[in-house]
């Protein structure tokens, strides 16, 4: 039996074999895909993605999907909404064969359909637009030809004299009468005067015009003026300005040039009749047409509309039918065929404690398909590395993002993530300690937890989904700081007067007068540090002290603890090299130095040095001269202190030599007696697969039976499947690595702390500090107003100032910096102690994951 999952190391794995009928192969992966336990390997590596069995079906389901995006584009297009894929229940249950059939046939169909639809609509939309624009035309071309026949002395002297220019502008011409009267004016074919007239885009006139003057030198007469309304471009819908011209030239060819040139720069040419009766017929004639356009595009507009709609409302749930389905497909070609027996035979890792679910499940597919043929599920030896899987749920799986982002942990090693949960959240807090900063931050945490089942169903913003997905961290980090604040005695830069303090003022004090506090005798502050220090001078001096020892005591306890779970490690993979080679020469290293740093910083607290005629040393120079001058102690702590650091000092140095050549010259010895024996090296093994045919007792069968037929039936196999490639031993390259990782080890003793130190004291004394200024300098200076009306009004003002400051500089930027270095602490100084990261992720064949990576809405 494998032991129970836990958050504390992965889940104990097994390589399985699954021999499956080949009618229910796609029932059985769709099975599988709802409970997401089984990552199946690929047996077919050498084989493209176009000679696979079922690429036929993905192709098939590849234009199904296509068709669905084109339905989803033109809703898109028309406005109208997709009906969420959460209104659907029955989403993940897997739809018949049949049923996949009559999708893809209805699919066809409505593409077709709505593609017949949408080209009406846009034939139609820009038809609308011509007769649009033509009516546009008609109704500016009268006045154009007013005006033109009032310069026809002007046309044709200019047509006889190539220096007059020709082309003028339409304001410095008035019209020809008061109404507009032409009668007795000799038409524009009797003066042998052509004319092309049309529309074209506002912002190309100026460079027609250019065009046209330099192409005709000047040889036309033109004029233009603006439509009003913009016109509506069928094939973008995008709102265009545009102006109607009309050029009045003679000669056929100068008239075809000017149609090329205006038809090059996308204008669109109407025809227009100069005889003002037969324009009004013109009009008449374009409005009708018009208005019987419009009625037909409303009408399939209206008809568009509604199949669209129609389609909305389970659009959602074909795109998710046809997603599953096509990675079913996709598994299938993973797969590897029997072609003697007609049985499909996969590979697959998946956790040991859920082999007893996996079997039912393939039993109640094999029950509803009615087959007399099991399915036979085996557990093959192996020696490849399983994948690694941690069990996690809603509150521990952000935490375990945080390791996982730094490296995968490796196949049954301790998982970090179980001390992750809660050392980062209270690192963060000793950084960021204030307990009015904290609340707001439970708050916004609370907030998000209680509306998490609305919030998972509403599409959020890259920023607004990260704050969701670490709700559960951003509840234990502002639990952690209201409790680091409570201890700092600090509530937004304000401390707490509740509880009693233990030092007293002197009653009478003159105005600048430097006083000191007394002790009350027989009373001590219960919990935390004292608020009166708020208010003394050298309140920065005292709280820098402490917090100074208070981070190398933290990080010493923080890295100690991550380094026992190397002992852990060893003892669980029976490895003593490691366990002598590394675990006990790094701790006892550890400890002979800065866990004996840590020890005097406590005995020192216990002094009372007023008592004393002694100075209290400074732990840094101790530190120093142990090492610099050995068995020298200029500063005495307690009798004894010579001979005790030598002797941690020739502890710490005589782990180095150990740590160096134990764990080489072990597995150096290791290899050459087994070679001694004759065993085979790592690299040498022979390759059994579980696919072999011979079932002797080399290749593959043999053992007890494990299928899922109910009266014993089936094939019992036993395989070994050695795929990975073992490197042989070199004791240079074991060497050279162990000379590595000893001087990082000795290098980071040193600098991890610092990093405590440095992380730990500095960005609390920043937060409380910019938190002070803060207050300062918007509400607190209101309390000093002496006009009460004015105080008031400076409270109210400066209260939203000093409000939304804190939320953004204090809870946010602050805050996201404490968690980055919360992180940094956890990633560099700590897990480096006993973690690799060099596992693999369990990547489990899971409708859910597929769907939350790719989601349809």
């Amino acid at each position: 039996m494998a032991p129970q999952d836990t958050f504390f190391r992965s889940s104990d794995m097994s390589l399985t074999q699954l021999y499956i009928a080949n009618e229910i192969g796609r029932e059985v992966v769709s099975s599988l895909g709802e409970i997401g336990q089984v990552q199946f390997r690929d047996l077919n590596p050498d084989t493209n993605a176009f000679q696979r069995t079922f690429t036929k079906e993905i192709r098939r389901l590849d234009n199904v999907e296509r068709q669905l995006r084109y339905f989803h584009a033109q809703m898109e297009k028309a406005g109208i909404t997709m009906r969420p894929s959460n209104d659907f229940s029955d989403t993940l249950a897997a739809p018949l064969a049949s049923e996949i059939d009559e999708l893809a046939e209805r699919s066809e169909s409505l593409e077709q359909r709505i593609a017949s639809l949408n080209d009406s609509y846009e034939t139609l939309k820009k038809r609308e637009v011509e007769l649009a624009e033509w009516r546009w035309v008609l109704r500016e071309a009268g006045g154009f030809f007013d005006r033109a026949h009032t310069q026809t002395e002007d046309i044709r002297q200019s047509f006889d004299n190539d220096e007059a220019p020709l082309l003028r502008d339409v304001e410095q011409h008035g019209p020809a009468g008061a109404n507009g009267d032409t009668q007795g004016q000799q038409s524009f074919s009797e003066l042998n005067i052509g004319f092309v007239s049309g529309v074209i885009p506002r912002d190309r006139i100026g460079a027609f015009e250019r065009i046209l003057w330099r192409t005709l030198r000047g040889n036309l007469y033109m004029n233009q003026s603006e439509i009003a309304d913009p016109i509506i471009d069928p094939t973008n819908n995008e709102e265009i300005h545009k102006n109607v011209f009309v050029i009045f030239a003679h000669g056929k060819n100068i008239l075809a040039k000017i149609r090329k040139i205006s038809e090059s720069l996308g204008a669109s040419l109407y025809g227009v009749d100069e005889n003002s009766e037969l324009r009004r017929d013109q009009i008449h004639e374009v409005n009708t047409r018009l208005g019987d356009v419009t009625n037909v595009l409303r009408n399939t507009k209206s008809t568009l509309d509604a199949e669209l709609s129609q389609i909305a409302r389970s659009l959602a749930a074909w795109m998710i039918i046809v997603k599953k389905e096509k990675a079913v497909y996709d598994t299938l070609n993973k797969f590897s065929y029997d072609q003697a027996r007609k049985t499909l035979i996969a590979e697959a890792w998946c956790p040991t404690n859920s082999l007893a679910l996996i079997k039912s499940t393939l039993q109640d597919v094999n029950d509803r398909a009615g087959l007399s043929v099991p399915t036979i599920v085996n557990q093959i030896q192996t020696n490849k590395t399983p994948p690694t899987y941690v069990r996690t749920n809603k509150f521990t799986e952000a935490f375990q993002t945080i390791v996982n982002s730094y490296g995968i942990p490796k196949y049954s090693e301790v998982n970090p993530g179980i001390y992750t949960v809660v050392t980062f959240p209270f690192l963060f807090a000793v950084m960021f300690g204030d307990f009015g900063h904290g609340f707001l931050m439970t708050l916004t945490a609370t907030a998000l937890i209680l509306f998490e089942k609305k919030l998972a169903r509403t599409k959020l913003d890259e920023i607004s989904s990260m704050f969701f997905y670490g709700r559960y961290i951003m509840l234990l980090m502002g639990i952690f700081s209201m409790y680091t604040g409570f201890i700092y005695n600090d509530i937004f830069s304000r401390p707490f007067t509740f509880i009693s303090s233990q030092w007293q003022w002197p009653q009478d004090i003159t105005a600048g007068q430097s006083v000191e506090a007394s002790i009350t005798e027989g009373y001590r502050f219960p919990i935390g540090l004292d608020w009166n220090w708020h208010g003394a001078e050298n309140s920065l001096l005292f709280s820098n002290s402490m917090k100074m020892k208070m981070s190398i005591l933290l990080g010493w306890c923080h890295m100690t603890f991550a380094l026992t779970f190397q002992y852990i490690n060893a003892r669980h993979f029976k490895s003593k090299v490691d366990l002598w080679g590394n675990f006990v020469p790094s701790m006892l290293f550890f400890q002979s130095i800065f866990g004996y740093l840590s020890l005097t910083i406590i005995y020192k607290w216990t002094i009372n040095w007023q008592e004393t005629d002694l100075a209290p040393p400074s732990l840094l120079n101790m530190l120093i001269f142990m090492f610099l001058s050995p068995g020298t102690v200029t500063e005495r702590l307690y009798s004894g202190q010579s001979a005790v650091q030598v002797i941690l000092l020739l502890i710490a140095v005589c782990q180095v030599p150990i740590m160096l050549l134990l764990k080489p010259f072990w597995l150096r010895h290791e290899h050459n007696k087994s070679r001694a024996l004759g065993y085979r090296g790592l690299g040498e093994q022979t390759h059994f697969s579980a696919l072999d045919e011979d079932g002797d007792a080399n290749g593959g069968y043999g053992g007890a039976r494990d299928s899922l037929a109910s009266d014993g039936e089936g094939v019992a196999m036993l395989a070994q499947d050695i795929d990975e490639e073992h490197e042989e031993f070199v004791f240079g390259d074991e060497m050279i690595h162990q000379v590595i990782h000893t001087i990082e080890f000795c290098l980071n003793c040193i600098s991890h702390t610092a990093s405590y130190l440095r992380l730990l004291w500095a960005l609390s004394l920043a937060h409380q500090q910019l938190s002070i200024v803060l207050w300062n300098m918007t509400l607190g200076g209101s309390f000093e107003t002496e006009s009460p009306v004015v105080r008031v009004i400076m409270i109210v003002v400066t209260f939203y100032m000093w409000f939304v400051l804190s939320v953004i500089v204090l809870c946010v930027m602050e805050g996201t910096s404490a968690m980055l270095h919360a992180l940094r602490l956890h990633w560099v100084e700590a897990m480096s102690k006993h973690f690799m990261g060099e596992g693999t992720p369990f990547l489990p064949f899971s409708f859910k994951t597929l769907l939350e990576e790719d989601p349809v809405d």
